[in-house]
């Protein structure tokens, strides 16, 4: 079965810090953009980090520039997001996606569309 399993999600306080993990199952992350995601309750899913297969040039959306660090395994067959100084703003549900590239060559981009594998999600909740 073919599946990822997002990890590592939990109650932290505002300032705190969470790695999140994305293992994939019955495939090779190695020929695979991943890209991290999150949605707020009555909020559309928006783009938090992506990696991409190719050289591994990552991408983060302003918000989390500079907190979160997004990074692969392919070993391992996980991705992680490092996730530092959290706001309570990063409150939400984070999925891991994953864009099949056989040609090693497309960019990862901070869109739900062209990935094609999505994670259950885990939930982030930053809170005093």
């Amino acid at each position: 079965q073919l599946q990822l399993v997002e990890s590592g999600g939990g109650l932290v306080q505002p300032g705190g810090s969470l790695r999140l993990s994305c293992a994939a199952s019955g495939f090779t992350l190695d020929y695979y953009n991943i890209g991290w995601f999150r949605q707020a309750p009555g909020k559309e899913r928006e783009g938090v980090s992506c990696i991409s297969s190719s050289d591994g040039s990552t991408y983060y959306a302003d918000s989390v520039k500079g907190r979160f660090t997004i990074s692969r395994d392919n070993a391992k067959n996980t991705v992680y997001l490092q996730m530092n100084s959290l706001e309570v703003e990063d409150t939400g549900v984070y999925y891991c996606a994953a864009e099949f590239d056989p040609t090693v060559q497309v960019m990862c981009i901070l869109r739900p569309r062209p990935y094609d594998r999505w994670g259950q999600g885990t939930q982030v909740t930053v809170s005093s």
